[in-house]
């Protein structure tokens, strides 16, 4: 393989992770390689930052692909003399060895040595010889649990209180520098599996994908942090997006009296046409929310969006449900911070989220019974979860009535389209009622809520 294929599959690559890589900075990145060439490997990596990565929050994606695709090195890590005086072999006493070494790295915070050390942790202690073909032959779990990282962060923190910091310091630390060793093991596992297997089938599966492109249910609480932050900014972009097009599509159909009245002053030829004012019209909207379970991460990510740009449609009403039908309009109220509100709002809902069982028939029952007022002709009606009921009766009844009472009703599904209609999942037929679309992420969700406004 080429260096070029191999810059072609790296761009491929990024895109794939949700980084937004045209052609052209592919090109800058070429040139940007012609001029300091391919000899300084951190240069390189950061010349394709450089050229290629618009955000901080996708340079952590980048940095896992460059490492699989332009790895640090390749074979066992280790050097010859080691591997010949067998040094990468495993055994109670190797063990002891070793983790003797790591606890010195460890204390002494020596990044490179750890480096080092991950390399041959991963050779000696996490090799997983003998599986079937298709199979991972390396384990950074099973490197790691050999070494019993638990006892070594122990170790650590008592050496660092010894040297004078304090139980809180040593404790921070000491963690922090385990963290990091058991990241460099996992690195170097994956490194390994895409010498054997090729990068691009790891890629898909070891490295996490721009937060843009992050799955809502697979989301980690870091990462429900940093959506959060995402909120705002997507939410004034979007926004500022929609207005721009508003403005440009502002004008109604040709108006042909005044168009031909105008026309008179230039010998009866039309050279400026006249439009019929456009009647404003604004989205009600009026939103039913599974929050049970990890459903209720993407429930929470749209209502913020939604509520973020309230000012684009006329009108918005959320409800909740579990199995009962609650209205959580009113803690929306104009100015108030967006994450407050939805920790209150997660507060009031936890009780029947945490005692409830899903019951979508249920739910749009009792919302037909209570609130069937709430749609109308001007309103489109957005149900957001994944249609699994537990079974239970579907209501189909019920939902069709409110369909067909809305202008519009679409349905946004989480899950991923191949999980649909497996197990208690009724997609197929809720879908039959209503449009439902996949909407797994920040982008699917940001697309979605354009064209609804």
């Amino acid at each position: 393989m080429t260096l070029l294929d191999r810059h072609i599959e790296f761009l491929e690559a990024l895109r794939g992770a949700g980084l937004p890589v045209s052609l052209s900075e592919g090109l800058d990145a070429v040139t940007a390689m012609g001029l300091i060439g391919w000899n300084d490997r951190q240069q390189v990596k950061e010349a394709y930052a450089a050229t290629l990565v618009k955000r901080a929050n996708q340079r952590a994606t980048f940095d896992g692909l460059f490492e699989l695709y332009f790895p640090r090195m390749i074979g066992s890590g280790m050097d010859a003399e080691a591997e010949a005086a067998g040094v990468a072999k495993d055994g109670p006493e190797a063990l002891d060895e070793f983790t003797e070494r790591l606890a010195e790295a460890l204390q002494a915070d020596d990044v490179e040595m750890l480096r080092q050390l991950a390399a041959e942790a991963v050779a000696r202690f996490g090799a997983m010889p003998g599986r079937g073909p298709g199979l991972s032959s390396w384990s950074s779990y099973t490197a790691l649990r050999r070494l019993s990282t638990d006892e070594l962060t122990s170790r650590l923190i008592e050496g660092l209180q010894q040297g004078g910091w304090t139980e809180e310091e040593a404790a921070r630390a000491g963690t922090r520098r385990v963290d990091r060793f058991s990241g460099l093991v996992e690195a170097d596992a994956r490194r390994r599996i895409a010498e054997e297997k090729g990068p691009e089938q790891i890629a898909k599966i070891a490295v996490r994908p721009t937060i843009e492109k992050l799955d809502f249910l697979h989301a980690r609480r870091a990462d429900l942090e940093a959506l959060r932050r995402e909120i705002y900014p997507l939410a004034r972009r979007l926004a500022t997006r929609l207005t721009q097009e508003h403005h440009a599509h502002r004008r109604g159909a040709v108006d042909l009296r005044r168009t031909l009245r105008s026309s008179m002053s230039t010998g009866g030829v039309p050279v400026d046409l006249r439009y019929r004012p456009k009647r404003p019209h604004r989205t009600e909207l009026v939103i039913l929310c599974d929050v049970s379970g990890s459903v209720s991460n993407f429930a929470t990510f749209t209502l913020m969006l939604v509520f973020a740009l309230r000012e684009q449609f006329g009108k918005v009403r959320a409800f909740t449900f579990v199995d009962e039908i609650h209205e959580v309009t009113s803690y929306f109220k104009p100015g108030a911070d967006l994450v407050d509100t939805m920790t209150e709002l997660t507060k009031a809902t936890e009780h029947s989220a945490r005692m409830g069982r899903t019951n979508y028939g249920r739910a749009f029952s009792l919302f037909q019974e209570r609130h069937a007022d709430a749609l109308g002709p001007k309103s489109s009606l957005l149900i957001l979860g994944d249609a699994r009921s537990n079974y239970s009766d579907l209501a189909v009844d019920s939902l069709r009535a409110m369909a067909e009472s809305s202008r519009h009703a679409h349905w946004l599904n989480p899950e991923v389209r191949t999980q649909w209609d497996t197990g208690d999942s009724e997609a197929a037929r809720y879908g039959s009622i209503i449009e439902m679309r996949e909407c797994r992420n920040l982008t699917q969700l940001s697309e979605f809520v354009h064209d609804l406004a």
